[in-house]
């Protein structure tokens, strides 16, 4: 493959031959841009772009343009100056023919296009609907009640529905005919021999739209199809939507869009719909109208402004970019990658870094990202973030003043406010002084924390030379040594163990076998035990590992089948039961983030066999996510079939807007939920990462709502994307970019 970058000088994983590589070729990646409207009281009902892709907004004050406004950063709606005249008019209705801006107002219709040529008085002065036909002079106006047939200016047609009120009103092209929509029914009108017919009768029409040639009919459950060639409807009633009560709908380049009470959708060729709902899309949730916009856009007009979702083509490699900036821009403190949640309405420009939980294991996947992409590509800002992430990480061991124990992150002196004499042990504080009087550091270092500077460490170690890796190796034995020292307990600066660094086989084995932290840790551990062991040649790495496997039965824990994980029994402890009470998907992460170092470096090939057996079970399990970490863990197994497929879905459908919005799909008709289950799975098949709430890979991706919190955190690339996609790309089953 001509330009795929092969850099393995030191192969810690390789594609078999056997394995599937992805094409990066582009493909369509949408986003959205917000204009928002300062006097959400102001009343709006129509959108169009024109064919200079000027876009404007019909309110009930006149006309209104978007000012400003690019991704991330909205823009607002202001009202139009450019022709002063039209400030003076009551305008009622905004159109386009042939692809410019058409008017309706109590007198007439009219455009500033064609030399302003166009005037054609209706005679209707509460006139509030109407559509262009064939010509730029021919348009079907209604007021509701009265129908007139406008064409040169003149007024050549007049008519009522039959017991019902206009709605809507559409042109169909190929037949030259008029389509009306009713409260209670579709009628059509003939240019050729002005004869006006009710084809179809049904209570409670909302909303219409003509695709090719066949009538689309919402309702306030769903819509109908009606042929007109047939004169019936086609098929039953279509109700497994996002929202089934149809407020608005649009054929929008080439796909059809429905508007609701609850966001946007559109229907794609396979039958399933693209879900738009929340801030991450539109600045509100009640749709008024759509229509197509400028370069292949949709405009979708809501109650608080103006949503723009654009689709532009790209490959992964671009999307990877945008990311890569995101993170460095707004997501790098102290060299720690770090999630940012003090966000206000989504506001980028009010962003404050703070110390988080897990900053050490969020940067450890970051670091490992950058350095995959440096192998690949050779790009000296990929190596200079990764040492600078390295250096935050390294300075968590030496801040602490304690040898082999590591900070869970820092500050500098006098931001957090705590009283050592009140220490828990507890999640909710944790600082102390360092010694060098012009810092605080946090204890409460945990069991994640430690896979996240394994999984780094090991990768620095088996990738580089030199001073950092020794560096990093270093750091392994003096953690793994402190860990054995301290019995398999991590002691904090209160000379406790922390709440979770903890491997002593009285805590791990004190779990009944089908609480999955039995496994988890015999897992973990063994796998450190391996790394140090493979890094330092050490011998008490090597025979500490056997005696929890063999003496504590650490093997058996860590081989026990993911199947038999699940709820401790009634006679077990509070604890044990706390612990078992739903499938840990941050125990996922810790799993998969160490078994990398428990299947490479296992001490013989029966061992490998079996952690391969193992790691094996536990991604079928995973599988129904398609999360391609996972997925790329499992395939530097050397496994031919690991879903390759799923993963380049799950990257490509990553959202560009990473800030946290409410999201809400437990009201849609058109997913199939499971019954309540230990894996808390909700749904026969995974949401798109751009349609959940979820997208860190320690979370359930099956949550479906996060409807508080609106807009308060954006979270960092650095590993929810760019990990899976450079370990893709260095493993070799993601190509360098195909232009």
């Amino acid at each position: 493959m001509k330009g795929f970058h092969f850099l393995f000088l030191l192969v810690v994983f390789k594609a078999s031959a056997q394995q599937p590589v992805y094409q990066d070729i582009p493909y369509t990646q949408d986003y959205s841009v917000k204009h928002y409207l300062k006097d959400t009281t102001l009343a709006l009902s129509r959108v169009f772009a024109d064919r200079n892709g000027i876009i404007q907004v019909l309110s009930a004050k006149g006309l209104l343009q978007p000012k400003g406004g690019q991704f991330q950063y909205p823009g607002t709606l202001e009202p139009v100056q450019a022709y002063r005249p039209m400030a003076d008019k009551k305008l009622t209705g905004l159109g386009v023919a042939q692809k410019q801006f058409v008017y309706l107002d109590d007198q007439s219709v009219l455009s500033n296009a064609w030399a302003g040529k166009l005037l054609a008085r209706h005679g209707l002065p509460k006139a509030r609907i109407f559509c262009p036909g064939a010509d730029r002079f021919s348009f079907l106006v209604s007021d509701g009640t009265t129908l007139k047939m406008i064409q040169d200016s003149a007024v050549v047609w007049t008519g009522k529905l039959a017991a019902d009120q206009v709605k809507d009103i559409r042109f169909e092209a190929a037949q030259n005919r008029y389509w009306i929509l009713g409260e209670q029914s579709v009628s059509s009108f003939s240019l050729a021999d002005k004869s006006l017919k009710t084809v179809f009768r049904q209570p409670g029409l909302t909303c219409f739209e003509v695709v090719k040639n066949q009538l689309y009919l919402g309702t306030h459950d769903g819509y109908l199809v009606f042929d007109p060639a047939l004169n019936k409807t086609v098929g039953p009633t279509q109700n497994k939507l996002p929202v089934t009560d149809l407020a608005t709908m649009s054929y929008a380049h080439g796909n059809l869009w429905f508007g609701t009470k609850l966001g946007a959708f559109m229907l794609r060729p396979d039958g399933k719909f693209n879900y738009y709902y929340g801030e991450r899309w539109v600045p509100g949730n009640r749709i008024i109208h759509i229509s197509e916009g400028p370069e292949n856009s949709v405009l979708i007009l809501t109650g608080k402004g103006l949503g723009e979702i654009r689709f532009r083509p790209m490959t992964l490699y671009d999307k990877s970019l945008v990311y890569e900036k995101q993170v460095r821009q707004r997501h790098i403190r102290y060299g720690f990658n770090c999630d940012v949640s003090t966000l206000k309405n989504g506001d980028l420009s009010t962003f404050e870094m703070g110390q988080r939980d897990s900053d050490n294991l969020w940067t450890a996947m970051y670091l490992v990202s950058q350095l995959y992409r440096h192998k690949v590509t050779g790009d000296p800002e990929a190596q200079q973030n990764w040492m600078e992430s390295f250096e935050a990480m390294e300075r968590l061991f030496t801040i602490t003043g304690m040898k082999g124990y590591f900070a869970r992150g820092f500050e500098r002196k006098g931001y957090f406010k705590f009283k050592p004499e009140q220490w828990d042990g507890g999640l909710t504080n944790g600082w102390t002084h360092a010694k060098d009087g012009n810092w605080d550091w946090r204890g409460t270092t945990s069991s994640d924390q430690t896979v996240g500077q394994f999984f780094a460490l090991t990768q620095i170690a088996e990738l580089t030379d030199g001073d950092t890796r020794k560096r990093a190796i270093d750091l392994i034995d003096k953690l793994m040594t402190n860990i054995i020292n301290n019995n398999w307990y991590l002691i904090d600066f209160d000379g406790k163990p922390t709440l979770w660094g903890k491997w002593h086989p009285d805590y791990v084995n004190g779990f009944p076998t089908m609480v999955g932290d039995r496994k988890i840790n015999s897992s973990n551990i063994i796998a450190f035990l391996q790394a140090a062991y493979h890094f330092t040649q050490k011998p008490i790495y090597k025979e500490k590992a056997y005696e929890l496997m063999q003496k504590h039965g650490y093997l058996e824990n860590l081989l026990r089948p993911m199947g038999e994980i699940g709820k401790s029994p009634e006679n077990a402890s509070d604890w044990a039961k706390m612990l078992s009470k739903e499938w840990n998907h941050s125990d996922d992460e810790m799993y998969f983030l160490a078994y990398g170092s428990l299947y490479r470096y296992a001490f013989d090939s029966k061992l490998k066999t079996q952690f391969g057996a193992t790691i094996k079970e536990h991604w079928e399990f995973e599988r129904p996510e398609k999360n391609s970490l996972w997925n790329f863990i499992y395939a530097s197994t050397g496994a031919s079939a690991f879903d390759l497929k799923e993963s380049i879905w799950h990257l490509q459908e990553f959202p560009l807007d990473m800030i946290e919005w409410s999201v809400v799909n437990s009201h849609r008709k058109d997913l199939e939920f499971v019954p309540e289950n230990f894996r808390e799975q909700t749904t026969t098949s995974v949401l798109p990462p751009d349609e959940r709430p979820e997208l860190k890979h320690n979370r359930n991706l099956f949550k479906l709502d996060r409807p508080g919190g609106n807009g308060m955190s954006e979270l960092s690339a650095g590993d929810s994307f760019l990990l899976p996609y450079w370990m893709g790309r260095y493993l070799g089953v993601i190509s360098a970019p195909v232009k």
